[in-house]
């Protein structure tokens, strides 16, 4: 029999607009998937390029009803609308996070934002400062955190099953930048292979921030101290394109880190293994319906997606029954639907569902922000002990 959960609810469709996600680009198709699969949302509103222009026939090719040349005209339009979008989904290359963030946040508007926050650790705080003030809803789509098993994971590990923590180790390997494919006009290599869209990150910045969120929304520890080595392989390339990292995280667990977009023979190959006194758990990206459970001294076990030895939190993720594969997009699909479901609790003054609140934040994009500063530091400094937070900087000085 088919799993219900709570994605199956029949709710009211919330309005939704997009930033970004026009012609040519890939994750913006991802996100009109996404947001459709579990019908909460319907797109009614859209700049989907910066040229006025070319965003007007996008939107009417993709028969969006309101398109827009700016995205300062839509958030100021949209607000005024008694039937205005309800939320905005901003999908731009990374440095043009910031500005529609905040005209959106001003215009009393939801928001649901690609990874990385923004490229600056002022501008992550200045969009943290507003969520803050208006109370508003802010989410960050680190789409792994969506799956099934990597909740699984999250709640056994902070439930003790695997005792005190001492080890986490995560890579993410690809090799579609193996080569120089910026210089051929390919659009997703040529801006996030450009420190003015992609910010001071390439690799890191990419992939490297989803597996360091991977790694602490599972073991809930927090990363302290980086030690890194940052890499660009390719001739010519502006951007790192592998990156090392050591990691030393609260509570004295210790571990590593490798981002990569030059490691031939991986296509999408993030991986997380923690380990702690009493047990270890792993879970591979490109096989995410199993997660491995070794208990210390005992045969390892495998847990799969759907089945009756999953909790509450991978349930609540679960479309279909275990045997059919779910992944990327239901990845995605499962942080649009769980802020639909903080969205409608807010406004009908109720509690939301809690498995719902584990959507990454403007926070966590704010910590992500400041690993990439810490890393990229590290780095320059003959890959010496780095902190990552700002009180963490102030503590060392003063000693």
């Amino acid at each position: 029999m088919p799993i219900e959960s709570s994605t199956q609810k029949k709710n009211r469709r919330l309005r939704l607009g997009m930033v970004g996600g026009g012609p040519g680009g890939f994750i913006g198709a991802v996100h009109r998937i996404a947001a459709r699969i579990d019908d909460r949302y319907e797109l009614v509103a859209a700049v989907l390029t910066s040229n006025a222009e070319r965003s007007l026939a996008a939107a009417k090719e993709l028969n969006i009803p309101r398109g827009y040349g700016s995205f300062e005209e839509m958030a100021t339009a949209e607000s005024k609308r008694p039937d205005g979008i309800e939320a905005v989904s901003i999908v731009t290359p990374n440095n043009l996070h910031h500005a529609p963030a905040k005209a959106f946040l001003e215009a009393g508007i939801d928001v649901i934002c690609d990874k990385p926050l923004t490229t600056t650790l002022d501008d992550a705080l200045d969009l943290a400062e507003g969520v803050k003030r208006t109370g508003l809803i802010f989410g960050l789509t680190h789409n792994y955190t969506g799956y099934p098993m990597v909740r699984q994971a999250r709640e056994m590990a902070r439930a003790g099953e695997l005792g005190p923590l001492r080890l986490v180790q995560v890579e993410y390997a690809q090799d579609w930048l193996a080569t120089p494919l910026e210089r051929t006009g390919q659009k997703q290599a040529e801006w996030r292979t450009d420190p003015a869209r992609s910010g001071p990150g390439g690799s890191l910045g990419d992939i490297g921030t989803h597996a360091y969120n991977l790694a602490c929304f599972v073991t809930g520890l927090k990363c302290e101290h980086v030690a890194a080595d940052v890499s660009t392989f390719v001739p010519g390339r502006r951007l790192d394109d592998n990156v090392q990292v050591m990691l030393r995280f609260s509570q004295g667990a210790k571990g590593s880190l490798w981002a990569s977009q030059v490691a031939s023979g991986n296509e999408n190959n993030l991986r997380l293994r923690v380990y702690g006194e009493k047990a270890g758990l792993e879970w591979r990206q490109e096989d995410p319906n199993e997660l491995s459970f070794m208990p210390l001294g005992e045969t390892r076990r495998t847990i799969r997606r759907g089945s009756a030895g999953t909790g509450s939190a991978a349930a609540h993720a679960t479309r279909i029954p275990s045997g059919h594969p779910e992944g990327y997009l239901e990845g995605f699909a499962q942080l649009y639907t769980d802020l639909a479901e903080q969205i409608v609790a807010r406004r009908e003054k109720r509690p939301p569902n809690p498995n719902s609140l584990l959507v990454p934040g403007v926070l966590d994009g704010v910590e992500g922000v400041r690993f990439i500063n810490a890393v990229l530091e590290s780095s320059r400094n003959a890959s010496a002990w780095t902190p990552i937070s700002l009180e963490l900087i102030t503590e060392a000085r003063r000693s």
